[in-house]
């Protein structure tokens, strides 16, 4: 995709085999700049399997289960929301074993936050830690707690569904410079052939391309709404 959008820019704003072979290093960069993506999207689609999976486990513990009894019927639960290979579902089978090994979940609870990096997780574990040593109602603490954290994911969903036709539109909105002057090329050759053969054609190429890309960061950076 990175090499595709060189040869894009290469073939739009110079009409340069020269110019691909420049901007062809650049390409390597764009899975650098994709894994931001997807590292961000993984981590919203954890953190909304995460607010299925503590909803359940509350509801078990609510039931009168224990602890292990509720993590065990937890992973079961999700195994049939998201299968044996979902991300919660792995993450809930991992703290049933370290259960079943005597390890705290709280500690289970705060491991899967700090890999994770999801601030929700690190904030259930440390409620979690402290309901266990106040002796309080445990079942309540958390029925209460998970609902908390429910409210607030869900907001963010909201604040992500209206943003999403703003991204689309932007995705759009970076292919159409392309697109006019490919279809002006098109329809009226040798138009831009003055922007191609020249120095002061190039330079202002140049210049065109580095205003394109700034405005393309920039209306990232405006849509990239922390949540």
């Amino acid at each position: 995709m990175g090499a595709g959008a060189a040869g894009l820019c290469a073939y739009t704003f110079y009409r340069s085999v020269l110019a691909f072979l420049f901007l062809l290093p650049v390409a390597f960069l764009y899975p650098v700049y994709k894994k931001k993506d997807l590292k961000k999207e993984r981590i919203r689609r954890l953190t909304l399997q995460f607010k299925e999976g503590i909803m359940v486990l509350a509801s078990f513990l609510s039931a009168g289960y224990s602890l292990e009894n509720s993590l065990s019927l937890s992973v079961k639960e999700l195994e049939g929301l998201y299968g044996k290979t979902g991300m919660i579902t792995e993450e809930f089978s991992y703290m049933e074993a370290g259960v079943r090994m005597n390890r705290p979940v709280e500690l289970l609870l705060a491991d899967m936050g700090r890999r994770s990096g999801i601030q929700d997780v690190d904030q259930f574990a440390q409620v979690f830690a402290a309901a266990k040593r106040s002796g309080g109602e445990l079942t309540d603490i958390i029925s209460q707690t998970a609902g908390i954290i429910r409210d607030k994911i869900q907001v963010q969903e909201e604040i992500h569904t209206l943003t999403a036709a703003r991204v689309f539109e932007q995705k759009i909105m970076n292919g159409i410079p392309f697109g006019i002057i490919l279809y002006i090329d098109f329809t009226s050759p040798g138009f831009f052939h003055v922007m191609y053969e020249t120095w002061l054609g190039r330079i202002f190429m140049t210049a065109c391309l580095g205003i394109y890309v700034g405005a393309v960061f920039l209306a990232k950076k405006i849509l990239d709404i922390p949540l």
